[in-house]
């Protein structure tokens, strides 16, 4: 009893929910901080068509998302059925986007990238993602698929295959155009389905696989190879390949440890090109120091932790994968951006969770983070039910005690 009670401890819904809108704030100041002009006003009458104004709007629609998720999600997990079949109809509908988003005519494209799905009608046009939301569709998917009744994880053919084939789909329809989010699905995969129990053979002949058609993507587009080579020279070629890097360290640099202050910075006036948005990082640095860039690592660090409680604490194996699946995509997508924008790996488009400007990631973030927190409040209410039965010492109170662990071995 005393491990539920742990696990309790470990699984705390607020400070999942908390430690998000703390990183949303950051992320509202510094998208105000870095689309700032010399000319134009922050806030004015037309302030829906400004980044800070948009972004504004976003955080609203995340926030809510989030604590609809949190209440209304809990049921849904409690049943069997319907958690699998919404994953696998999520699952279907985002891969169907995927394939739609590269479709030309159909997409917004931005330096060349087909990653945006265009809606219109009735005088509006809405552009989102498909990519962002597909991360916690696979995740979900996975979830489901690995367990569904009759499903092994450790044979090839009844468990591994499937799931890898979702990966594997998942990861080419978004490396058409986003070598950087293919890379990041590929890894979170493999990830779900080693923390699954799939077999360390399997997934060494699926690594072997993976290496070679990401090879194959790379090659796919000739910008990539270009921007491989550039970043191994980067300091060579200050205003080419190596001009965004340089500035980005510039920027960081620039701040010390207590940084130039908020809206000080210079960077962002046509120095450090995407500086609200995957470059953000290098703003918060310039501008608040070593002390701003730390406490977002920290934020980000005990938002991980957390979600490894839900994890620890959910009551069945479906919600243990699906906690971990999207704790993994939140810290590595973050632990991504942060290596970018130090240049320890080339520049790709991966934005940082909750803090770069973008409807699409705020949102499908938020709805993960609304999950998590359903998985740690039911997580939470067995075991203190369980230590309620135990405390009155009735007749039912171990066989109780036992259901939670089955519960959680299952």
């Amino acid at each position: 009893m005393m491990d539920d009670l742990n696990r309790s401890h470990i699984a705390h819904p607020t400070g999942l929910i908390v430690a998000a809108v703390a990183l949303l704030l950051i992320g509202l100041v510094m998208v105000a901080s870095a689309s700032a002009s010399l000319t134009d006003p922050l806030v004015g009458p037309a302030i829906w068509r400004t980044p800070f104004g948009r972004q504004l709007i976003f955080a609203a629609v995340g926030v809510a998302a989030m604590l609809l998720t949190a209440r209304f999600a809990r049921p849904l997990l409690a049943s069997q059925r319907g958690r699998r079949g919404l994953g696998k109809v999520v699952f279907m509908i985002v891969l169907g986007c995927l394939a739609v988003a590269l479709i030309p005519g159909l997409t917004d494209s931005h330096r060349g990238a087909q990653r945006w799905l265009r809606l219109a009608g009735a005088g509006f046009v809405v552009s989102f993602q498909p990519s962002e939301f597909a991360k916690l569709a696979m995740v979900a998917f996975l979830a489901g698929l690995l367990t569904k009744p009759g499903t092994d994880v450790r044979s090839f053919r009844r468990g591994f295959l499937p799931a890898a084939g979702a990966v594997a789909a998942c990861v080419l329809l978004v490396g058409m155009e986003d070598y950087g989010t293919a890379a990041l699905f590929a890894v979170i995969g493999a990830l779900t389905l080693f923390v699954a129990g799939c077999r360390l053979r399997h997934l060494l002949a699926l690594g072997s696989i993976g290496v070679v058609g990401m090879t194959a993507l790379l090659f796919a587009q000739p910008y990539r190879l270009e921007r491989l080579e550039g970043f191994r020279g980067f300091w060579e070629d200050p205003l080419g390949a190596g001009y965004q890097p340089i500035q980005s360290l510039t920027a960081i640099a620039t701040g010390g440890w207590l940084g130039s202050g908020l809206g000080a910075g210079a960077a962002k006036y046509g120095y450090l090109p995407e500086s609200h948005t995957d470059f953000i990082f290098s703003m918060i640095c310039e501008e608040t120091g070593v002390l701003g860039g730390g406490l977002v690592i920290a934020l980000f660090c005990a938002f991980v932790w957390l979600g490894l409680g839900a994890m620890r604490a959910a009551p069945s194996r479906f919600e243990r994968i699906l906690a971990f699946g999207l704790t993994a995509t939140v810290g590595l997508q973050a632990a991504m951006n942060i290596a970018v924008v130090t240049v320890l790996t080339p520049t790709t488009g991966i934005s940082l969770p909750l803090i770069s400007a973008g409807g699409s990631g705020v949102t499908a973030f938020c709805i993960a983070i609304g999950i998590l927190s359903a998985i740690a409040t039911r997580g939470r209410q067995v075991d203190l039910f369980a230590l309620n039965e135990d405390e009155r010492g009735g007749s039912d109170a171990e066989p109780q005690a036992s259901a939670c662990a089955i519960a959680r071995a299952c």
